[in-house]
């Protein structure tokens, strides 16, 4: 209720300027009905037009409840990427007004500015540093925006790592697909640094206007047809809530300035295994003839990764326990100089070498006179 009273406020003013200009309209009618036979009529369908869409802006609140809606996990449709891209572009923009995010207003001390913009920095490098400056100005727009939403947590870093502890619900894939493993390329960061600083310092980047979600265009999300698809830059593709979630009056969340640890957060992260069940074929094949082997794919990625885990369970470790080893050296034929030399073991000090030793020329002179006589 009180998210719906918050919204419709902006309307009473109206109202109350609907309400006197129909007054004035009787007052002319009474007093010249011929003449303003048009003016009345206008007045009418004017104030009951301003009223309905007073109810109706916040209307989408309540239905959903004081609650605001839960972030969809991240689950993909399994398609190619390029049959990805088609229904990707069948999806069509959503019409109407796309307005501009309101500047960001970072509050906080420098403790608190520096957490920000390094998980800032982070988003934008890992989640869009293939594309351009404005690619990763659209997601730097989209952190701030969940920022100041009621659906999402009240800080920068909140927002970045947000599921990156749970096996399949992180929000920004980065978080939960190893690419923090990977150590940014120097200029590459540099630049999502200046992007993220500018962001916090009030820059808004406004083709992606209030959204507060995106994709890549070579996948395809569950919940990509359950939303407004607002914009497009690069190869990401911009969403918010259909409804009253998704207006600009429901993003006024108060930013506290209290950050999180950004290298707790990014160890957290580190710390969970992130998997997926794998479809069946190749990789099982693969591995079907090797005991407690299991095929685990790594959780998906908005770029495209195809990397794989195989897992061994306790079947697996039996296995290697019964198993009857077979000295390697033994399974080809060789010298013994080669075999010495594969079995890796050290000389003894009474080692005698192998092969007999050449014969000093008067021994074999020796020999001669023997086997003649």
């Amino acid at each position: 209720m009180t998210q719906t009273l918050a919204l419709s406020r902006p309307f009473d003013g109206l109202r109350r300027k609907a309400s006197f200009a129909l007054g004035r309209a009787i007052e002319l009618w009474r007093a010249h009905p011929r003449g303003t036979i048009g003016i009345g009529l206008f007045s009418i369908v004017a104030a009951a037009a301003i009223g309905t869409s007073a109810l109706t802006g916040s209307a989408g609140i309540d239905s959903a409840g004081a609650a605001p809606p839960a972030p969809p996990p991240l689950i993909m449709r399994q398609v190619a990427p390029d049959q990805a891209v088609k229904i990707n572009a069948e999806i069509p923009l959503t019409g109407g007004p796309n307005p501009a995010a309101s500047p960001f207003v970072f509050k906080g001390n420098a403790t608190a500015r520096a957490q920000a913009l390094n998980c800032l920095a982070s988003a934008t490098y890992y989640e869009a540093g293939n594309q351009d400056a404005d690619g990763e100005r659209a997601v730097a727009q989209v952190v701030l925006n969940r920022v100041r939403h009621p659906a999402f947590p009240g800080s920068v870093c909140g927002v970045v790592y947000e599921g990156s502890t749970r096996a399949t619900g992180c929000q920004f894939t980065f978080t939960c697909d190893g690419s923090l493993n990977r150590r940014p390329a120097a200029d590459a960061w540099s630049r999502a640094t200046e992007i993220a600083e500018a962001a916090l310092n009030g820059y808004v980047y406004a083709p992606v206007g209030w959204a507060t979600h995106y994709h890549a265009n070579y996948v395809v999300p569950y919940w990509a047809s359950s939303m407004a698809k607002s914009a497009v830059v690069g190869d990401h593709l911009f969403y918010h809530w259909a409804g009253g979630w998704g207006q600009p009056a429901v993003f006024n969340k108060s930013y506290g300035g209290h950050e999180p640890s950004a290298d707790a957060l990014r160890l957290a992260a580190l710390s969970v295994v992130h998997v997926i069940s794998h479809p069946t074929g190749g990789v099982e094949e693969a591995i079907k003839d090797i005991p407690g082997a299991e095929t685990l794919k790594l959780a998906p990625s908005l770029r495209g990764d195809k990397r794989v885990a195989v897992r061994f369970n306790l079947t697996a470790r039996k296995a290697s326990d019964e198993v009857k080893h077979e000295d390697y050296s033994k399974k080809f034929e060789a010298s013994e100089n080669l075999k010495w030399s594969l079995s890796g073991d050290t000389v003894a000090t009474n080692e005698q070498p192998l092969g007999k030793a050449a014969a000093s020329p008067q021994a074999a002179e020796a020999t001669g006179a023997s086997a003649q006589h």
